[in-house]
């Protein structure tokens, strides 16, 4: 790189420039690459390097950009273009890069973090003595999710699909009687409704509700007639890719049927028979994963998403990250933590430190059985005099506060790397937008690191 241009770029930037030339790192990336397709890697045109592949993806979460504002960005920047290696071709459009990030899965994300924090140990900005851990709420990106909203999403989807099946097959068959306007303005009367106070407007509450639950089924009925005679060859495409889209449409008016049929069950038991604590709650229909989770944060105190780990060592690298299928209990955590450390590090960490969510008596147990030193999570449920005295020595409140880092951390993915609510879909989107989250929290600490070495020298 000319001497000029390096004045344009920021210290911690030409550190992170250096590292993604790795080929352990382009090589993740060109593997995974190759494996979308059989003969992806001796058929067809040449593809977009490997290497301009991973640079956009880190830059994207570096950045906390849209793909549409990454492809904008990079397009009129030499900085970005030099950095992402694109030089003076022409910049991917922002869908070739989506179908680039869903080639790279979660296990590939995966592989990419552990291999920055190996260069991280190799660099020596992480030695593996300290451990702190911690858990946050991911947001997936959906509406407040209300029982007639749902039902109200699941017409919707659902005459949209019989729509396009109708207008691939013709006229043939049963004909689509379309309820939308109908269900928006049930909607509309039971929002209206639930500004009301008292009896009354429970009342007129239910009535909305058992109007928009009617509805509901009968479009859900109409769906079933659609899947049997496209099943039994009334409703035929003309062509082969029609075909193609027939069948694809008919799945998904099965997967939508079902979830709609399971908000119709919570809304009757929600709704009509009183019982709001009903096991297994869908919050939405296109992100079926979503959970309702409560932490005690008084400005935000339901959140909708995924439970998020993570844990970090020295100079706020992130060693581990998991996205939780169901809410675990903080204290279950401990000791796996300290062993996922053990395994990417090669040692254990003589301090370990997290909050008293995370506090049991076996984790203090086992983890000085394993051979920690140091165990710094409060015991907020004893009045020992002897535990009080013990969490009073100055190495545990030193411990605490650097703990207390954890959460700044946290706050910096979230407000920094979007963190604060996840763009892709899916569980597998999930888990790679965390992943990528943290590897580029870890790129810009580790370039920070190292550009401040020679000033230190």
């Amino acid at each position: 790189m000319p001497d000029h241009q390096k004045l344009l770029w920021e210290g911690w930037m030409l550190r992170v420039d250096e590292l993604l030339e790795k080929d352990e790192l382009v090589e993740i990336v060109h593997q995974a690459l190759q494996q979308r397709h059989p003969q992806s890697g001796t058929r067809g045109r040449m593809g977009t390097p490997a290497e301009v592949v991973l640079r956009l993806l880190v830059l994207k979460h570096l950045k906390d950009w849209s793909y549409e504002t990454l492809e904008k960005e990079v397009r009129p920047n030499l900085v970005y273009r030099e950095f992402t290696r694109i030089g003076g071709e022409r910049v991917p459009d922002a869908k070739t890069m989506v179908r680039w990030g869903r080639a790279l899965g979660p296990k590939v994300i995966r592989q990419i973090h552990e291999t920055v924090v190996e260069v991280s140990r190799e660099t020596r900005v992480v030695s593996g003595r300290k451990l702190r851990v911690d858990t946050t709420v991911v947001e997936t990106n959906i509406h407040y999710p209300t029982d007639s909203g749902l039902l109200g999403d699941g017409v919707r989807v659902l005459t949209r699909t019989m729509q396009y099946i109708q207008r691939e097959a013709g006229q043939a068959g049963t004909r689509l009687r379309n309820r939308l306007r109908s269900v928006k303005h049930r909607l509309i009367e039971i929002s209206r409704a639930a500004k009301g106070r008292g009896q009354q407007a429970e009342e007129k509450i239910q009535r909305g509700y058992e109007k928009l639950m009617g509805t509901t089924r009968q479009v859900l009925s109409q769906a079933k007639i659609f899947v049997e005679e496209v099943a039994s060859g009334i409703k035929q495409a003309t062509t082969r890719l029609g075909d193609i889209r027939l069948k694809a449409w008919v799945e998904q008016l099965k997967h939508f049927s079902q979830l709609t049929e399971r908000v119709l069950e919570q809304t009757k038991a929600r709704v009509l028979e009183g019982n709001t604590h009903f096991q297994d709650k869908v919050l939405s229909l296109f992100e079926e994963h979503t959970e309702a989770i409560r932490k005690g944060k008084a400005a935000k105190p339901t959140e909708f998403g995924k439970m998020v780990k993570i844990q970090e060592a020295e100079h706020q690298i992130i060693t581990d990250y998991e996205v939780f299928e169901k809410r675990p209990i903080d204290a279950e955590l401990l000791l796996p933590s300290i062993e996922t450390h053990q395994n990417l590090l090669d040692r254990l960490p003589r301090l370990v430190a997290a909050d008293a969510g995370f506090f049991s008596a076996d984790n203090q147990t086992q983890a000085q059985e394993k051979g920690v030193e140091k165990l710094a999570v409060p015991n907020k449920r004893t009045r020992s005099r002897a535990v009080w005295q013990h969490q009073r020595q100055r190495w545990f409140r030193r411990a605490q506060r650097w703990r207390v880092g954890c959460e700044g951390r946290i706050s910096v993915l979230k407000r920094k790397h979007g963190l604060l609510r996840c763009r892709y879909r899916g569980m597998d989107g999930m888990e790679r937008w965390v992943g990528l989250g943290a590897i580029a929290n870890n790129l810009i600490q580790i370039g920070k690191r190292l550009a401040q070495k020679p000033a230190q020298a």
